[in-house]
């Protein structure tokens, strides 16, 4: 049940002073700039604080306003995120970026409307950036958020339904504090990320347990509610690096993927695991290489986790002497050595050539 107002006042009070107490010195969080605060909603989207703190220190090294970001080069922006992964979110962004100076002369739009219909911001991240840039009054609800809240107040909702995201907007507008929105919002992300965890949260510390249902009832396990995730699809990736002298033949992929822009090699997917390439379906390209060259198996095989695909990847090495002439697909070409290093590449493909001591 809602609290009264009274309740209300405590609640935030409460709030307040424990962030003020617990909160991590995050780099963003020392900022009003829109821009930065984009930067790291961005970068943090389904990445763990310490994993997205050096890229954030990278980009704004490298870019530290929004003109420098619109100005780059977009493989330069992918390679600067290689490793994240989702390199969507980066096209996403410098997309973004280049709409904020030509449309809007530099300046972020400041309410969380006119933010969310920009390229890449969803209804959290332009609340977040509407609340703790220009202190608007608007809930900005992450994972964080919608656990705390399902918890104190009793929320059975599926938070993956359809209408779980208006519910708990509601609710949250109505408990918002109006005179301090930036705090607020932090204060509940930041009370979800390390007081109101997903298992086992501590609630012999928790400031809340006179008002919290989930510890009233001992339903601190069972809520969130959250249905089923789909099933995983395994799939099954065979990469040939192809070498001439110093050179690897790699290509640009150019369809609509989560490698888009990104650079990789010669790739032939094949219906289950495979433990040699005559196993594979003849392929022209294969048989021609094959015969010009020597082929070796890299040994270890990597498993590569998205979000609802499991990818086995093998990778064979074939060298080709210098003189030969080969038969190359249309997309690929020979890049040196210090190319390839520069170029924006899936992070498995940069694991692969450092563990083979080619970078």
């Amino acid at each position: 049940m809602l609290p009264d107002h009274l309740q209300l006042l405590e609640f935030n009070a409460k709030l307040k002073s424990w962030y003020l107490q617990n909160h991590r010195p995050l780099l963003w969080r020392q900022t009003t700039d829109p821009y930065k605060i984009w930067l790291s909603e961005i970068i943090l989207q389904q990445t763990r604080v310490a994993q997205g703190t050096p890229y954030y220190e990278k980009f704004l090294i490298n870019y530290p306003t929004v003109f420098d970001l619109a100005a780059a080069d977009e493989r330069d922006v992918l390679r600067l995120w290689q490793g994240l992964g989702y390199y969507s979110r980066a096209r996403n962004m410098h997309h973004t970026a280049r709409h904020i100076v030509e449309e809007w002369e530099g300046k972020f739009p400041e309410s969380a409307v006119k933010l969310a219909k920009l390229k890449g911001l969803g209804a959290y991240t332009a609340a977040a950036i509407a609340s703790f840039a220009f202190n608007e009054a608007v809930p900005a609800i992450d994972g964080n958020v919608y656990r705390v809240m399902s918890r104190l107040f009793g929320i059975f909702t599926d938070i993956l339904s359809s209408g779980a995201k208006n519910e708990f907007t509601n609710l949250a507008k109505q408990i918002i504090s109006q005179e301090d929105p930036a705090t607020y919002n932090q204060a509940m992300i930041e009370f979800g990320a390390l007081q109101c965890v997903p298992v086992s949260p501590n609630c012999s510390v928790c400031p809340f347990t006179y008002m919290c249902y989930a510890y009233e009832f001992n339903m601190q396990n069972k809520l969130p509610v959250k249905m089923k995730k789909n099933a995983v699809k395994n799939r099954y990736f065979n990469y040939f690096i192809l070498q001439k002298g110093n050179s690897l033949a790699m290509h640009e992929r150019l369809k609509k993927d989560i490698w888009k822009g990104l650079y990789d090699f010669y790739l032939v997917e094949s219906p289950s695991d495979i433990n040699t390439p005559d196993d594979l379906t003849k392929d022209v390209f294969l048989e021609d290489w094959k015969n010009k060259g020597t082929i070796r198996q890299v040994l270890k095989e990597y498993t590569h986790l998205l979000t609802h695909q499991r990818l086995t990847v093998r990778f064979w090495w074939i060298t080709i002497p210098e003189d030969e002439v080969l038969n190359l697909p249309e997309d690929m070409a020979f890049y040196a050595r210090n190319e390839v290093e520069e170029l924006p590449k899936p992070i498995l493909m940069d694991t692969v050539l450092k563990e083979e001591l080619f970078l």
